[in-house]
């Protein structure tokens, strides 16, 4: 009887995780950006989780912690055509994150890594392509020099973002896999990224596009924060984290799920969120949904320079990203920094047997601990490895996601807290 009874509960927990993962990876979620809503309608369903759990809103009654932000967006038209071929967005290219507006049909000229490893022939290309789109096939050319490799890069920086050069945009022919991004500028052109196998570069004459894009510098967006008070009494607190922002979209129908990236981590910070509800913790127990981290860090920034918490009382935080794989267990940022702790955690998890292991990682600062650790704060940032490599592409699915430990990592770190 008590065994059926934990195994439903913890198949439960699993259809929950799921379920959660669908909804934030949906397409009604608009990628969890900052075109059509996508961060509001996020944040929105983050805060009803939170209320359902009867968190302690942090600010003044609310959860929510507004902050602004600047970005550049593609909320419209956004195609390209080379030759008579149309391209299949986010499959065949990207536009680079920073482009501005482009539209109309022009002449493509085509060159290869070799035709820019002077200051000579870049001078020419420039003078050539006037008018046109530059195509670079940067694919592997063969062997270069360490000089001429520094010079080929310098010159596709300067193709990339110098205004000082004069042609109306660039294709890049890649072999490599097609990452996208959102930052908070725009350049001066566009930048396209083309990996279609198949299509020879060498017989591109020309470039229709038809690409919207607007640049937003007071975009408002929010953190979704709230508490479970501790039975301790005391006014020491546990911080746990996950940013919940994602890439949103490019156009009006293309979006990126971030299934894994972090639709997974803000997954499992609910999940502990809930687990807590039910069992009342020591400490002071708060969890923050970043926005703003694909573009910066920005949410976790905002949220230390204006804390709805005493940072001073924090024992310590961690911050969940990229929780939905495991086979090849987890890596703990900052481990080296707090060993203690992180011996802790690798102890418990040779102990109980549960991910198949636990990496030590030095500070690093890619996910939002690294505000509060640049502020004294003791934390990590954990992410599991192995598994699928959709990361900031259209394939990063709920589907695809294996959630392979996310119950052994759930009962690792509930574990892991217990020692405070």
């Amino acid at each position: 009887m008590h065994l059926a009874l934990a195994f439903n509960a913890a198949a439960q927990d699993m259809d929950y995780s799921r379920k959660v993962i669908q909804t934030l990876t949906s397409a009604a979620f608009k990628g969890r950006g900052y075109v059509a809503n996508g961060d509001q309608i996020a944040s929105a369903f983050i805060a009803r989780e939170f209320e359902k759990s009867h968190l302690i809103p942090l600010n003044k009654g609310s959860y929510f912690q507004d902050f602004q932000l600047s970005v550049n967006t593609f909320p419209g038209k956004v195609r390209v055509k080379l030759n008579n071929t149309k391209l299949k967005t986010a499959v065949d290219y990207l536009i680079d994150a920073t482009s501005p507006a482009v539209h109309g049909k022009f002449k493509v000229v085509t060159v290869g890594r070799a035709d820019i490893n002077t200051p000579e022939k870049f001078e020419n290309l420039i003078h050539k392509a006037a008018a046109s789109f530059i195509l670079l096939d940067n694919r592997d050319a063969g062997k270069e020099s360490a000089e001429e490799q520094r010079i080929i890069s310098a010159h596709v920086r300067a193709l990339r973002s110098s205004e000082k050069l004069n042609f109306k945009g660039l294709i890049i022919f890649t072999t490599e896999k097609l990452t996208w991004t959102t930052l908070t500028y725009q350049n001066s052109r566009p930048v396209i990224q083309v990996n279609k196998p198949g299509l020879d570069p060498k017989t591109i004459q020309t470039i229709t596009v038809d690409v919207d894009s607007k640049l937003v510098p007071d975009y408002q967006t929010r953190n979704v924060a709230g508490m479970i008070k501790g039975y301790s009494g005391s006014d020491s607190t546990l911080v746990i984290t996950a940013h919940y922002d994602h890439l949103g979209m490019l156009g009006r129908k293309v979006y990126f799920p971030g299934a894994n990236d972090n639709a997974s981590g803000t997954t499992f910070m609910l999940n502990l969120l809930r687990y807590y509800a039910q069992h009342q913790p020591k400490y002071n127990t708060v969890f923050i949904a970043f926005s703003g981290e694909e573009i910066g860090l920005l949410g976790s920034k905002a949220f230390v320079k204006n804390p709805l918490i005493d940072l001073k009382k924090i024992k310590f935080l961690v911050n969940f990203d990229l929780a939905g794989t495991g086979e090849e267990g987890i890596k703990v940022v900052n481990g080296t920094i707090f060993r203690k702790q992180f011996d802790l955690l690798s102890k418990l998890n040779t102990q109980y047997q549960l991910v198949p292991k636990v990496e030590i990682r030095d500070e690093a600062c890619k996910s939002d601990h690294c505000p509060f650790y640049q502020q004294g704060v003791p934390s990590f940032f954990i992410y599991t490895m192995g598994g699928i490599q959709a990361y900031h592409d259209v394939y990063d699915k709920a589907e695809t996601l294996p959630l392979t430990e996310f119950e052994h990592y759930f009962q690792l770190m509930v574990k892991f807290f217990a020692t405070f």
